[in-house]
Order: structure tokens, then sequence, then C-alpha cells
């Protein structure tokens, strides 16, 4: 295999989403092997299994089943609300994880950073976070583990990533993150 294609998560919808310029910054530290693609998943209409039911299923839940299915691995980058995740997040993963028995997360290697503006970076979201993907079958790199805090100081005015000890961590996990995705595949 010569490229491996990651869909990658962003958890947050802001237009200056410091998950999404954490995400661009990654790709560009990312070794060659590792294609990362956001996905956009912020005009998901929300879950409902009546949809399903009456076989009334957005065009947009379709699209992100057949894109999960598409990659080879996920990855997932989040903000911390309330001590989880937010629900742009959280229903891109029921949406995926549905109908029953035909889950398009079913065992793709993953990987989970959480940002926050304070010095926990995001712990209670990204542990929150592994929950769930641990009950969607997703097998979540352990370690390095990436929880990003004081997110705020590390971007410069054009959103790009300033801090050198930052990026040398990023480019580490990618490291580990591609060689977890071959042994998982």
């Amino acid at each position: 295999m010569s490229k491996i294609n990651v869909a990658v998560f962003i958890g947050s919808n802001r237009k200056e989403s410091y998950s999404k310029k954490l995400a661009l910054a990654l790709k560009k530290l990312s070794p060659q092997d590792l294609n990362l693609n956001i996905v956009n998943i912020n005009n998901l209409i929300i879950y409902n299994q009546d949809l399903e039911d009456e076989n009334k299923e957005p065009q947009s839940w379709l699209k992100l089943r057949e894109t999960i299915r598409e990659h080879d691995a996920v990855l997932f980058i989040t903000p911390e609300y309330n001590r989880s995740i937010p629900p742009v997040l959280k229903n891109a993963l029921d949406i995926g994880s549905r109908p029953y028995g035909q889950n398009a997360w079913d065992k793709k290697p993953g990987a989970v950073i959480s940002i926050s503006p304070g010095g926990m970076g995001g712990f209670g979201a990204n542990h929150h976070l592994r929950q769930v993907l641990v009950s969607l079958n997703v097998p979540v790199m352990a370690q390095p583990e990436a929880y990003i805090g004081n997110i705020y100081a590390l971007f410069d005015e054009k959103g790009i990533l300033k801090d050198d000890r930052t990026s040398t961590y990023l480019s580490a996990f990618a490291i580990a993150f591609l060689q977890w995705v071959k042994t998982n595949i």
C-alpha cells in the first residue's frame, strides 16, 4: 500500500476553528505516505432514525458513510465542550454507525487529538471520544496521546503553527499514527 488515506474529522464548525488550523498544520508535518483529507461534517442533518425507517435518509448521511468507507483510517481533532465532544462530531459518529449492522466506522484504525484554550488540552473530550470509538469498534491508537493545551497561543495571525515544540510533537504523532494504521489495516 503506497498512501494511507485518512478521513479527518474536525470537532468544531467555527470559521476560525483551532481544530481545523491544527489539522492543516498536521497535514504539512505528516509523512508523505499519510494522506490526510478533512471531511466536512458541518451541514449534516441531526440523526433521526425515523428518516431511516421511512427511507428518507438525507444525501449528506449517505455521502458521509461512503466517505468513511473509502478511507483507510480516521483521525479526530476536537475541542472540548463541557468535558465532552461537540454535538457536530457526535452527530457524525451516530450517522456513520447507522443503520444498525452497517457501521461504516467498523475496524477503521483511528487516533484522537483534543485541544483546549486551557492547560488540560481537552482531556475530558479526548477520553469521552475514545469511549464512543470503542463502542464503534474503532481501534484507537493509545500512544502517543495528544492533548494540546493553550491552543490560542500556538498560531500566528495567519493561522500558521508557530510553536516549534508542538510541530515536533505533531510530527512524531503523525509517524506513530502511520505505523498504527499500517499495523491495523
